[in-house]
């Protein structure tokens, strides 16, 4: 039997993290690369990203650059063959990446639709369906999908956004329904509200907006990026072998109210 602190280790595993340049996806990827898995971050902004692989590298921290717009079908089937390239077919994804478009649902126009459809539902989709195959092969694998409040109930103009993040739930017990019985998991993360690059735009022009939110959260305040980590080790890990299909919400209480 492994001791207790062995099940939270990730030695010799090789973690991918979309959207690992900030934000929730930058602290759960330096989580698992702190109990030591080997790190492939994929995000927009190649700069930003590099100065990210170095940062953690000056922790110890091993782990490579995979610059790609995701919702770009073309360019993400490239980004599947680098990030396959860099430590060899990964053991864990973390799909975090993803946009927000704060618009009514009538105000929308297509492309932003398709925009949003494209980064925060097909690129996930893709990823697991090019991934999942070799963490089936090798009977061990842990998928973790980013969800949203607005999965699950509607606010701050959901619009296409709350569409997708209701689909990432589905695609979650998807994934858990056909790749459960290899020893590959897949679970979700719920976040409440968390300052973040993706949610400053609301606290910097909305009057009240962080306030009403910490407001609402029973232990009264907003989320951290840090307050992901304990949480990114344990669905990365052995630790959760037999949770999958689940959605897990890391909000202080928000969605409980």
């Amino acid at each position: 039997m492994k001791s207790l602190a062995s099940l939270f280790r990730l030695d010799h595993r090789v973690a991918v993290v979309t959207g690992g340049r900030s934000g929730i996806g930058r602290a759960m990827a330096y989580a698992m690369g702190a109990q030591g898995a080997k790190l492939v971050l994929v995000a927009r902004s190649g700069d930003a990203l590099e100065r990210t692989v170095r940062e953690f590298a000056a922790e110890n921290i091993e782990a490579k650059a995979v610059a790609a717009d995701l919702g770009d079908a073309a360019r993400r089937t490239q980004a599947i063959g680098e990030i396959n390239a860099a430590f060899g077919a990964p053991d864990i994804l973390v799909n975090a990446a993803a946009n927000n478009i704060r618009k009514p649902l009538p105000e929308l126009s297509e492309d932003e639709i398709r925009a949003t459809l494209a980064l925060n539902l097909e690129a996930p989709l893709a990823l697991i369906r090019a991934l999942a195959p070799a963490m089936q092969a090798r009977g061990w694998g842990r998928i973790i999908n980013l969800a949203s409040q607005q999965s699950f109930r509607a606010f701050n103009n959901s619009g296409v956004y709350g569409i997708s993040k209701g689909g990432i739930v589905s695609l979650t017990r998807s994934t858990a329904e056909h790749y459960g019985r290899f020893g590959v998991t897949c679970n979700a993360l719920a976040p409440g509200f968390v300052v973040t690059p993706l949610t400053e735009q609301a606290v910097n022009t909305i009057p009240g907006f962080a306030e009403r939110h910490a407001a609402a959260s029973m232990v009264g305040r907003n989320g951290l990026p840090e307050d992901f980590h304990g949480a990114a080790i344990f669905l990365a890990s052995d630790a959760s072998a037999f949770v999958t299909g689940h959605t897990l919400f890391v909000d202080g209480g928000y969605g409980a109210k």
